[in-house]
């Protein structure tokens, strides 16, 4: 069985990379019927964060990503730790290094003046005397001082490193007894029983240590994939700019979860030409071993691209409810059906969306000065006033093709083209040009406040000449 994990540190929000293999490794172990699990890497108390951790769990909530089984916290897991730890150094596979920071520091301007790689010089792995007064020991692990360590990777292929010339035996305990980074992944991953792990490739360095964690301590090394970084435009690392910014954050631009989740599944995986996929489709075609072994380039035009076709293929019930968290309530609106399936066809974002839906159903506080000179100017007062007449006497006016109607006979009584009537009417009613037709607009309104926005329009603005 397929055994995946997302396992961010709470030091931070959480990201778009984050969340990319977080996607991954769901889709992978959802397509294998498998597990997937998250943990909580929080040993850096100093630097942990509650509301971080909430980020986090809000985010899965958000995005629908659920995890198999209860969440782990390395936090409370210091005994299983401190129990393998004393099982290497009972089985001689690591030590106590009494090294003071002293003497590191000696080491290292050594090393550095001698153009070195500043690395731990093995000075206590076989030591047996009496230790030094008033140190208290880290823990190393007995590396392998020569050899070769395969990662066996499931997108670059197999990497091989030379142990001599990236380990020393590094510390797996502080001198407080905390565990270190690399010691307590390869546990957790091994003991949860994790096989495949999908990461970003800022992890392939630390690889080497958790593979010798792995084999200390007899535990099956699981498949890797080292997932290439997101870069921007400019082929550099993405920045908060660029949209390496908190997740959440994405939900309060208005983004849809649907199309976060799409937009990121084709950062780095392809499937043919296919742009559009449904979480189904995800989870029958994606395989990590069709991940670009390059970077892939974040694209916020892609994003909006995606987010504006979930928009259109959402329900109108769904939106009125989406709305709300951006201060519009529709829900006792008796024209919601017309207004929302002529603005979603032209909105990117829930935001976006929220701001057209306001600025048709609260009346223009203030005009446009460009397109009142543009739309003001002839005979637009007086072609207004006939229009407000003829919508007066008009019987029945309901849906959108009855004040069309109304305007097309006031274009045939004063033998007008369609922009004569249409500026001036879209400034009156919009407080400016652009915006879903006019139509749709006055169906919205209906006919009074449709006539009490140009009786407005007509007494604030006088025709130029």
């Amino acid at each position: 069985m397929v055994v995946t994990r997302f396992a961010p540190s709470p030091t931070g929000y959480l990201h778009i990379g984050g969340l990319r293999t977080a996607l991954f490794s769901y889709l992978w172990a959802r397509k294998n019927n498998g597990k997937f699990v998250l943990r909580i890497e929080d040993t850096d108390k100093k630097r942990n964060s509650e509301e971080a951790t909430e980020a986090i769990l809000k985010a899965f909530e958000w995005l629908g990503l659920e995890a198999d089984g209860e969440i782990t916290y390395q936090s409370k897991r210091d005994a299983i730790y401190a129990k393998y730890i004393q099982q290497l150094l009972d089985e001689g596979k690591a030590y106590k290094c009494y090294m003071s920071k002293e003497e590191l520091d000696a080491l290292r301007e050594e090393q550095m003046a001698n153009k070195e790689r500043a690395k731990y010089d093995g000075r206590y792995r076989d030591f047996d005397g009496t230790p030094p007064e008033g140190i208290e020991p880290v823990i190393r692990i007995k590396a392998p001082l020569s050899g070769e360590i395969v990662v066996h990777d499931g997108v670059k292929g197999d990497i091989v490193f030379q142990a001599e010339d990236i380990l020393d035996d590094f510390v797996i305990a502080r001198a407080d007894g905390s565990p270190t980074y690399n010691f307590v992944v390869a546990v957790d991953d091994a003991l949860m029983g994790i096989n495949e792990v999908i990461r970003g490739d800022d992890h392939l360095s630390n690889t080497p240590k958790q593979i010798v964690v792995y084999e200390a301590l007899g535990f099956d090394i699981p498949k890797f994939y080292h997932v290439p970084m997101i870069h921007n435009q400019q082929g550099k690392k993405l920045s908060k700019r660029d949209g390496a910014t908190d997740v959440m954050a994405y939900k309060e631009m208005g983004y849809l979860p649907e199309a976060l989740l799409n937009f990121l599944v084709r950062l780095g995986w392809s499937h043919g030409d296919q742009e559009i996929f449904s979480m189904e489709e995800m989870k029958e075609l994606f395989d990590p071993k069709d991940i670009n072994k390059s970077a892939s380039i974040y694209n916020t035009e892609k994003l909006d691209w995606l987010n504006a076709h979930y928009i259109k293929n959402t329900s109108n019930e769904k939106l009125t409810e989406l709305l709300t968290e951006f201060g519009v309530v529709l829900s006792s609106h008796d024209k919601k059906e017309i207004l929302l399936d002529a603005l979603k066809e032209r909105a990117k974002t829930l935001k976006e969306l929220a701001l057209m839906v306001e600025e048709i159903i609260q009346t223009p506080t203030s005009y446009d000065e460009k397109a009142v000179k543009k739309a003001f100017k002839g005979n637009a007062i007086e072609i207004l006033e006939v229009f407000a007449n003829r919508l007066e006497e008009a019987d029945e006016l309901h849906l959108p093709s009855d004040y069309h109607h109304v305007m097309e006979k006031v274009i045939e009584e004063m033998e007008i083209g369609f922009g004569k009537i249409g500026q001036p009417l879209r400034v009156a009613l919009l407080g400016k040009m652009g915006g879903p037709g006019l139509d749709v607009v006055m169906a919205v309104l209906g006919r009074d406040e449709t006539l009490s926005r140009i009786a407005k329009a007509v007494l604030t603005h006088t025709v130029d000449d």
